[in-house]
């Protein structure tokens, strides 16, 4: 495992849960307004998986869950063997992933070593090229259907801003996520981008967030906005 850091207590990356908070390091998609560009380069972690294990071993009566983000988590070779020690210590685990490998994420389901997964869905597949970089979308539509089929907790989110999304884009992500239970919309900051074009792009307004969730509406059942805003 290459990890970055850690955040040793959160209330709000896991919902209802006290959490430890592991960063990866490294990141398969290119996405230009990324709030965590440090971490896309694929290179060694700061922090070796042992201390990020003895840490944990002494939070057992402190935390109820952790938190795999990054990054992306699923490029790790060990992240499988990594999270069933977290789990044998007893601790709740949620996965934040953009789901481009199908396969892992079916694997840590099927083994029940994740609770709860969060997926970003960076736009309309169609627009996967121009956003994330990413060209071969199979594996984020099949990692979308597996998410809503399965019977753990989850949630679709997209980092939403005028220069990358129109309103009819939201149609389309509403039809790829449609019956899916809970989506998240990320409004954009500019404070720190991967591509530094991105620094002074605009963030939507309240109001046009607003619009996007009752577009959403239609075929998700629970929205959720964080404006970032102010």
């Amino acid at each position: 495992m290459e990890i970055a850091g850690l955040v040793k207590t959160s209330l709000i990356d896991f919902p209802g849960k006290i959490t430890t908070v592991i960063f990866t390091q490294g990141c398969n998609f290119r996405c230009g307004f990324c709030h965590n560009p440090d971490l896309v380069p694929i290179k060694k972690g700061k922090i070796s998986e042992g201390e990020v294990l003895t840490f944990l071993s002494g939070r057992r009566n402190k935390i109820e869950g952790v938190v795999i983000t990054g990054g992306e988590p699923v490029i790790q070779k060990d992240l499988v063997s990594f999270l069933e020690k977290i789990k044998k210590m007893g601790f709740l685990i949620k996965l934040d992933t953009n789901g481009s490998k199908v396969k892992t994420l079916k694997e840590l389901i099927d083994k029940k070593l994740v609770d709860y997964v969060a997926m970003d869905v960076k736009g309309p597949l169609e627009k996967y090229p121009e956003i994330a970089k990413c060209l071969n979308t199979k594996s984020v539509q099949e990692s979308i259907k597996l998410l809503k089929n399965s019977k753990i907790d989850h949630e679709f989110r997209t980092t939403v801003l005028p220069r990358l999304h129109q309103m009819d884009d939201f149609n389309k992500i509403g039809k790829l996520l449609q019956g899916a239970k809970l989506y998240t919309i990320q409004n954009f900051r500019p404070d720190v981008t991967l591509n530094l074009e991105f620094s002074s792009e605009k963030s939507f307004s309240p109001k046009e967030l607003a619009a996007i969730a009752k577009i959403m509406r239609k075929n998700v059942k629970k929205i959720v906005i964080h404006s970032n805003i102010g």
